[in-house]
């Protein structure tokens, strides 16, 4: 099928919209809906794959022993990153489907094996009652996660995108990607209420699993949201005027390639930085800096949470100054604070001050959103969702994969806490080589 380039948009309807494109017809409230659906969904993702990472320390000893410490946290963070070797395949299958069926009933798909892997960890029995099936058993549930989650995020995006009118879509897509944020500081209330409600021992024997049963309702809730959606108004014209590409995993690396490859390169920027701050930095205080574990949990939650509400003013402010400046502001500034932060981090005693620094990181990293969004914009609507999960996902694996382990063992290997402003500055110099090559698409009609 030929590449098709973008169509003449001088004909504009009544919001200055090009009448050709589909989005132009869709109303305010549909829109909002895409993008409510979405940001449930990538709640629901990233709240899976927060709580591991904030209960690790718990799941170590009960999944990989107790005879030394930390070679079971390392093993833990090492299992937290497997989620991610699955990603890409996740990524492929559910990017073929949604790209020859429809964004919407994949993203359903997605939620529900994603929510029923996490529902199983927390039912897991610990290597004590089943030994070393305990942690294999633990491994295939992550990568089942994983698998699930490839699809997931930029099927989201490429749903609310595609419903969206020209001029919002940073700001409606954002929403969305606010809410993989919001699901790690869910996470880290929920995980902060079980802590707080239990002694040590009973987190180790049976509280940890709590949070993992919680994603039951979570998961439901969501695909109620997702049930009352009807596919995005690009791809039903796609149907109609028999558009719909037969291979588009192939079309996209063969015809795409250096989208696929800036896609993969900004994602490793934005999930390396993200996840060290999401992930890692818990596990740092708690650990490494010796802060109380509850306390943690709470900075945490209020921290993300609030840096998460600034997801949609970058958002905004890519609409209004284009993809590229926003993208190129990420890469630096996280770049640039990383170390004062995890420095003022070692350095004081208050969670205040702690929480202020912190707050910082998050701000930079949350910049990193319409990066994702120029991702998915980047492909055309054949090979929109196959394009950018698969550009998406292999970035993830060499970014946000094993980040928080590269941290610990950066830490561990040099006996100092700010080593992992090391990590962070590569992923930000590969994240900013990618952003000052994009080509701006904020004001651009979609490709067709």
């Amino acid at each position: 099928m030929s590449n098709r380039g973008p169509k003449d948009v001088s004909q504009t309807d009544s919001v200055g919209v090009a009448s050709s494109d589909p989005a132009s017809k869709v109303s305010e409230s549909t829109a909002r809906r895409a993008a409510v659906a979405g940001f449930a969904g990538t709640i629901v993702e990233y709240y899976d794959f927060a709580v591991y990472g904030l209960v690790a320390a718990v799941l170590a000893p009960q999944f990989f022993g107790s005879e030394n410490p930390t070679v079971a946290l390392l093993a833990s963070l090492a299992v937290f990153g497997t989620a991610y070797v699955a990603r890409p395949l996740g990524g492929v299958v559910f990017g073929h489907l949604g790209d020859r069926y429809g964004r919407r009933s994949i993203l359903m798909a997605t939620i529900l094996v994603m929510g029923t892997c996490s529902v199983l960890i927390g039912l897991l029995p610990t290597i004590d009652h089943i030994g070393i099936f305990a942690p294999i058993l633990l491994i295939l549930l992550r990568l089942g996660q994983g698998f699930a989650a490839g699809g997931e995020l930029m099927g989201a995006v490429a749903l609310v995108l595609e419903s969206t009118r020209r001029g919002r879509r940073g700001m409606q897509t954002s929403i969305t990607q606010m809410g993989a944020t919001l699901g790690f500081a869910v996470a880290a209330v929920v995980v902060g209420v079980v802590t707080s409600l239990t002694t040590a021992n009973e987190m180790e024997a049976w509280g940890w699993r709590i949070p993992f049963l919680l994603c039951l309702p979570l998961t439901l809730v969501c695909l109620r949201l997702r049930m009352r959606l009807e596919d995005s108004p690009e791809f039903t014209e796609m149907v109609a005027n028999a558009e719909v590409e037969k291979t588009p995993l192939i079309d996209a690396v063969r015809r795409h390639p250096g989208a696929i490859i800036r896609s993969a390169a900004f994602t490793i920027a934005t999930t390396g930085a993200s996840h060290v701050g999401l992930v890692y930095i818990a596990v740092l205080l708690t650990r490494t800096l010796g802060f109380d574990s509850r306390s943690v949990y709470w900075v945490t939650a209020v921290v993300v949470a609030v840096a998460a509400a600034a997801t949609p003013v970058w958002g905004a402010l890519s609409d209004r100054i284009g993809r590229r400046p926003v993208m190129i502001i990420a890469a630096v500034g996280t770049g640039v604070v990383v170390y004062p932060v995890l420095w003022a981090m070692s350095a004081t005693t208050s969670l205040i001050v702690i929480g202020i620094v912190y707050f910082v990181y998050m701000l930079f990293t949350q910049a990193f959103a319409p990066g994702l969004t120029a991702v998915s914009e980047m492909f055309p609507r054949r090979v929109r969702y196959s394009g950018s999960a698969l550009g998406y996902n292999a970035g993830i694996v060499l970014g946000g994969a094993f980040a928080p382990y590269m941290s610990a063992q950066l830490v561990e290997s040099t006996g100092s806490p700010l080593s992992p402003a090391i990590l962070i500055v590569v992923v930000c110099v590969i994240g900013l080589a990618a952003a000052v090559t994009v080509k701006e698409t904020a004001t651009a009609e979609l490709a067709k």
